[in-house]
This record gives C-alpha cells, structure tokens and sequence, in this order.
C-alpha cells in the first residue's frame, strides 16, 4: 500500500533508536550551561517578521531567501524563527529585563526554519543551542562565552574541533573597512556570483561569507579587517586573545571570518569540526552590542553564540564518540501460562512504583519471543512469571547479560531491584532453588 503521507523534505523524524544521542547531548549542554550561570528561556516558535528584518539584516539570505513567512489571519506578517538571539533580546526587553541592571545571561535549545537546500547536518528544521550574555562590553565576557561554547563541546567528547577568531570592528571603524572591501570587490566582480554582485552595492561584508567557489577565490586577497580597526576594536581584540592563551584555549585567527548576521560587531568566532568535510561549522557567534537599541531597548553591549545540534551529533559520529544506547528498561516481565498472565501487571506495577524501568509483553507471544523482545530493549533482567514458580511464592530471574537464571523468592526480586547496589545480589545468592 503507498504511502499517502511523508514528512517534508528538509525534516527529519527523530526515532527511538536515535533519541538517547538526542538527551544525551541535550543532558550535557544544560549541565555546562548551568555551571556557567546560564539560566534557560524559552521562546516562541512564531515571532513577527520585522523582528528578523531588523535584526539579521533585510540583504542577507536567511531574510531574503530562506525565512518562512506567512501573513496571519490578523493581516500581521509572522516568522518561523531562523535564529535563536532576536527572540532572546526581543525577550529580554519585552519582560524588563533591562531594567533590572547587571549582567543576564540565558540559554536556549530551539528548532530552527529556514527555507534553504537540504545539506549534511543542515535541515529546513534543524535544532540549536545557544546563549546570550547580555549587559557587559568586557572583554572577559567575549572570552566566557568562547570558553562556555568549547567546554560544551569537550564535555560531550569531542576533540577534533578548532576555534577561529576575528574582530569585525564597532560603526567607528567598519566604514572605511566597507569602502575598502567595496572598491577590491567592484574591480572583481566579474568573477563574483550574481548574489554577490546585488550584494556588493548593499553590504559587501556578506560576501566575505558566500560560499560560492568563485567568490571565495576572488575574495582570497582582499582587505582584512585587522588592517582597519580603530584603537578601541584593536585593543578589544588583543585582550580576548590574550585572555585565551591565558586559558590555554587553542583558537586561529581567520582575517576574512564573518558571520552570517548583520547584527555582529567586534569579535566574531566560529568552532569547526576536521570530520565533517566542506560543511564543518559546528557552532559559532560574537558580539552584537547595538542589536538590543536597533530592537527598542537601551544602548546595551551584549554577545552570545549558537551550535548546531545535528552538526554536533554528526560530528560524535565521525569521532566515533556516539554514546551507546542506553538500557530503555532495566527489567522485563514475561510470563508462561494463564497464571502467570494474572499476576503480570501486578509485578510490572510494583517494580515501577519501586523505581525500576520495567517494560513486558502485551500480546500473546512464546517465552522464547518474550525474551527477544527484552534483549531488543536492552533489559537486563527478565522476570518470568510461571503458575508452578507463584504457588511457591517465587519467579525465576533471568540475567541477560550472564545468560544465567535462578529462582527467586518475589519479594527478594522487587527489594533488589529497588537496591541502587545491585552487587549484593546474584543467581550464585540461591544456588539449588530450582
């Protein structure tokens, strides 16, 4: 029979078999991020339109060709969010945060929609996580937020990953810089793509960021930033890289690294994972200290970074540091006659209230499916329930992973599997039970 429904392409069902790399990696990045004082908001995944076109930036492509937009039954234009910082500072503004003082620093882990061509790691719904630190112009900030974003990727095991840095200066020292990139990029564009040529007139930083080959070898020599930093960027600079050597954090400096996003000012930096070939951007961010006043709030001095969830998980793979799955269930209930079947959901229902993961078999099937069944679920007990054993007030106990049984007095069954220390039992407890 054919399939009358399929997901959308550029989405993807995220299965069982999958989801415990998915908790995993979600367990670990809320750990870190609660070691660092970040504290989790959650936005919505409509927001208005305006929002990303005063944000992101009207030229660049997640607005121009890759945001999903709608018009709603109010006549308002709406937004699948493509990014995670607008709503955060829309956010921080909207509850009044700026008007507490001091330095908020949250985390997010959100889906994200954007229109574009599907690609290894890269979905029309993918997921993020993120974190914004909103208050401070420190250098030292610019450093936390780096060290917050390697930390997590050490915490979930990676190792081959490199951080690259630039500074892409502040409104006093970004226009001679634009002038300079628009007069290399006019006498070139010849060998520039048609984006590039529209987007040479508008803002020729987004070249710098095309991913196009001719573009990238035509922008290979042109002027780099370092060249036209104001004192303030330039000393800004130096000192978050000084800051890193002081924590030994490994980074590169990349002179043409800028990010996709008009809203970013200073230092911009972006992790990148050697297993992942051409598309090898796991995660990345920088500064934004004039997005909060371009949304309606104060002038406020505010940075963060964003990782692509799958990017990571693909990035696990190719390191080969997926965790195995985990035990779904700890025991599994089966039984082998009419008496057994009586006293079933009885014994699955006291084995949870105990605090065990217990799962068992619903549908009429032999011990020896029954116990298929528990191996697939990764159990590593199975608790047989037969009419013979229950008249004497016991079961027999299977251990999966010694391939061993022993009949057990039931209540013995339902204190070990309570027990944290599960050592102090074992068939060899009663040998000549059965």
């Amino acid at each position: 029979m054919a399939l009358r429904f399929r997901r959308p392409r550029g989405t993807e069902d995220i299965l069982p078999e999958r989801a415990g790399h998915w908790q995993f990696l979600e367990a670990r990045i809320r750990n870190v991020m609660s070691r660092f004082g970040y504290r989790e908001v959650r936005t919505p995944i409509l927001e208005e339109a305006e929002l990303f076109v005063r944000s992101v930036g009207e030229d660049t492509d997640i607005v121009s060709k890759e945001m999903y937009t709608f018009q709603d039954r109010g006549g308002r234009w709406m937004a699948l969010k493509p990014e995670g910082t607008a709503p955060v500072v829309r956010a921080y503004l909207e509850h009044g945060f700026h008007r507490q003082g001091g330095l908020v620093k949250l985390y997010y882990l959100s889906p994200i929609f954007r229109y574009e061509k599907p690609q290894a790691g890269r979905y029309r719904q993918s997921h993020q996580f993120g974190a914004e630190a909103i208050g401070s112009g420190e250098p030292a900030l610019d450093v936390e937020v780096i060290d917050l974003a390697m930390s997590i990727y050490r915490e979930v095991g990676l190792s081959n990953f490199a951080l690259l840095l630039n500074s892409v200066g502040c409104h006093k020292c970004r226009p001679a810089y634009r002038e300079a990139l628009l007069r290399f990029a006019r006498a070139g564009q010849d060998q520039l793509c048609e984006d590039c040529r529209r987007r040479m007139e508008v803002n020729p930083l987004r070249i710098l960021d095309c991913k196009e080959k001719g573009c990238r070898r035509t922008m290979v020599k042109a002027p780099v930033f370092s060249d036209y930093l104001c004192p303030d960027c330039r000393a800004h600079f130096e000192e978050v890289q000084g800051s890193l050597r002081d924590l030994g954090i490994p980074y590169r400096v990349e002179p043409r690294l800028v990010r996709g996003l008009d809203y970013y000012t200073r230092t911009a930096f972006e992790v990148v994972h050697g297993g992942l070939g051409a598309q090898n951007a796991i995660g990345g961010g920088g500064r934004y200290d004039g997005l909060v006043e371009e949304l309606g709030g104060p002038s406020t001095p505010a940075l963060g970074f964003a990782g692509g969830m799958e990017r990571t998980l693909m990035a696990l793979e190719a390191e080969g540091r997926l965790p195995e799955r985990d035990e779904q269930v700890e025991a599994f209930v089966a039984y082998t006659d009419d008496p057994g079947k009586e006293v079933f959901p009885k014994v699955l229902s006291q084995l949870r209230r105990a605090g065990v993961g217990a799962d068992g078999a619903y549908t009429v099937q032999s011990l020896k499916a029954q116990l298929r069944q528990a191996n697939r679920k990764g159990a590593r007990y199975v608790v047989i329930l037969g009419g013979e054993e229950l008249r004497r007030g016991k079961v027999v106990v299977r251990d999966m992973r010694r391939s061993e049984q022993e009949e057990v007095p039931l209540e013995e069954v339902l204190g070990f599997m309570s027990n944290k220390d599960r050592s102090v039992w074992g068939p060899q407890k009663y040998k000549g039970g059965r």
